[in-house]
């Protein structure tokens, strides 16, 4: 099997998902992705006439990111009509999916050139008409109950034994780490700058972080799912947290612990990876930055959710003959904290390689963008810090994991 070369790795900036306050809230999705894929188009400087398809994760799927947001984007761009475009949805894994599928489809020899990644508005969802992760499948639900998220992050961090002040004090280095590295100006290479359609500058920077954060500071939060326990809403036939019980009986009572300051971050973004054929890239003239070792995904028990990035990754370990002592950093989507707690807890890994620039916890969660992203990431450190592996892993509803292993080249 021939390899796959990641040639760049570009995105936006991440604007806060809050409608008429976001600076990228007033902007079509579509049009935000056409900007990043032109944006990676004069970057490198290929012909889009090359691309053979576009892969793109989008976690939606109705109101502006209904009807294939990636060929759509494509098209938005003015990108000649015969580059096609295809989205998928592996809900927070969206993204690093769509890279791993336009790797596959390079691996395998049956395309040269393919740009995977993503896009999500957070601002700009629409209602998707289904009752719960079962979509008012009643068979499903008695098999699988499934519960908001949020809910499945603190059942992790009451069976580990995670506390309030163990998820704080991570959510405090996100931050940390997280302006650091704007401030030595680590995400640069990557941004590329939105612009509204009159020209005027719509973002160059990511909007969320919140610079100071402090244990003190988070403090007072409420956690924000304590009250939506004991909620039963249209379509269930009990209260989540009786839900939990059925399934988790020696949890006992949740120890509410996440609340908007330890939780990814609710942004507006796009992202897309260039991945090419070695022949692609000698006969173009485009030298790679890192090859693609191996993709994984990974699936665990559906209601606690949030638990398969340890075990994608172990998967993905094992398939490319290596063990976690031969990964020199790791980039695992904070899409809550205890989720980056287990993991760490499940590979017996440091936080000094895990997330050295901060995660979702500081810079949002745009859902179907964010794999993209932290593959991107991956990729400038490993450059900037003159390491050679890195890992990515995300956790995905429906209790899915996803994880990459590159090289730097």
């Amino acid at each position: 099997m021939r390899e796959a070369w990641i040639i760049d790795a570009v995105r936006s900036p991440r604007g806060r998902g809050k409608p008429g306050v976001g600076s990228l809230s007033n902007m079509h999705p579509q049009r935000c992705m056409a900007q990043v894929l032109n944006g990676l188009k004069e970057k490198v400087g290929f012909d889009p006439a090359d691309i053979e398809d576009v892969v793109a994760g989008c976690g939606s799927g109705s109101g502006d990111h209904a009807h294939d947001i990636a060929r759509m984007s494509v098209l938005d761009a003015g990108w000649p009509i015969s580059v096609t475009g295809v989205t998928l949805h592996r809900f927070c894994g969206s993204g690093q999916q769509a890279v791993s599928f336009a790797a596959m489809g390079v691996m395998s020899g049956q395309q040269e050139a393919v740009i995977g990644g993503g896009v999500e508005f957070m601002s700009r969802y629409s209602p998707v008409h289904a009752n719960g992760f079962h979509a008012n499948n009643e068979h499903l639900y008695q098999m699988h109950p499934q519960v908001p998220q949020g809910i499945s992050a603190d059942l992790i961090a009451t069976i580990e034994g995670f506390s309030r002040e163990d998820v704080d004090r991570y959510a405090v280095e996100s931050q940390t780490r997280a302006q650091r590295s704007i401030a030595e100006g680590r995400f640069k290479n990557a941004l590329i700058p939105i612009y509204n359609d009159d020209g005027t500058l719509a973002l160059d920077r990511d909007e969320h972080p919140r610079p100071g954060t402090t244990l003190e500071s988070l403090v007072d939060l409420k956690p924000s799912f304590a009250g939506m326990v004991t909620m039963q809403p249209e379509g269930f036939d009990k209260p989540f947290n009786e839900l939990v019980n059925k399934v988790y009986p020696s949890a006992g009572v949740l120890n509410h612990v996440h609340h908007a300051g330890n939780s990814s971050g609710v942004v507006d973004g796009a992202s897309a990876v260039l991945v090419v054929s070695p022949e692609y890239a000698r006969a173009h003239g485009l030298k790679p930055r890192a090859r693609i070792r191996q993709v994984a995904t990974a699936g665990t028990e559906p209601l606690i959710m949030l638990t398969a990035p340890g075990p994608a990754a172990q998967r993905a370990l094992d398939k490319a003959g290596m063990t976690k002592n031969d990964i020199d950093l790791f980039e695992i989507n904070e899409a809550f904290a205890s989720v980056v707690l287990k993991f760490m807890r499940d590979l017996d890994v440091g936080h000094d390689v895990v997330n050295i620039d901060g995660g979702a916890i500081a810079l949002g969660h745009p859902i179907g963008a964010t794999g993209g992203m932290l593959i991107g990431t991956a990729v400038d450190q490993l450059e900037r810090e003159d390491k050679e592996t890195a890992l990515i892993a995300m956790c995905t509803g429906g209790g899915m994991g996803t994880a990459t292993i590159i090289e730097r080249m």
